[in-house]
């Protein structure tokens, strides 16, 4: 039985100022990414930070797959590297992905979390103590439950939390435990979770 989840239409949703998005997905998340990725106009203002469970030793291919599918640059992150805005970075295989309150990267290679390395928890965590309620965050398809507890606590902190409605995503475990660890509204298939994720900007100044 589906079940009844309290979604916001696009169209009704407020817009929410942001500064950094970060994004989390295990098994079926490549495609749905790529769908997220060519979504995005080459004016995209935003970093957007990816952790995707990945096996130790695959190597930099992803991150060339993703940049031909994205108008922006999109790379595995690297130590101490600053965060720019319009530039996609993923999490290297094998390493914790960071973000420092100077808003530059820092790679780990400390326990597994969620039987996963990188983790989308540490990112979402580390990303919530330097952005705040000026994070969006996003749960896509995959096989644990990792991310969960970091979508809370960006919830928690009043950033944008998005969930991909688990009735379209490929394996529907991560995106249902997102759910029940939070109180998200912004519950969205991946056709509106581009739109949405295109029309974020940074506050007006």
């Amino acid at each position: 039985m589906t079940a009844p989840y309290n979604c916001i239409p696009q169209q009704h949703q407020h817009p929410h100022a942001c500064d950094a998005v970060v994004i989390g997905g295990s098994a079926g998340a490549i495609q749905a990414v790529t769908e997220l990725l060519t979504r995005l106009p080459a004016d995209f203002a935003l970093p957007v930070v990816l952790v995707l469970h990945r096996l130790e030793g695959s190597g930099g291919h992803l991150d060339r797959y993703f940049d031909q599918h994205c108008a922006l640059p999109v790379q595995d992150a690297e130590d101490k590297q600053p965060v720019q805005g319009g530039h996609v970075y993923l999490a290297p295989a094998g390493y914790h992905l960071l973000l420092e309150q100077q808003r530059q990267f820092s790679l780990s290679v400390d326990a597994r979390i969620n039987h996963s390395r990188p983790s989308i928890d540490v990112l979402f965590d580390s990303a919530v103590d330097v952005y705040g309620e000026r994070l969006a965050g996003i749960i896509l398809t995959g096989a644990n439950t990792d991310g969960s507890a970091g979508l809370a606590k960006l919830q928690a902190a009043g950033g944008l939390a998005i969930v991909q409605d688990p009735d379209t995503a490929q394996v529907d475990t991560m995106p249902r435990a997102a759910l029940k660890a939070s109180s998200t509204k912004r519950v969205l298939g991946l056709d509106a979770i581009a739109g949405l994720l295109a029309g974020l900007a940074p506050e007006a100044t």
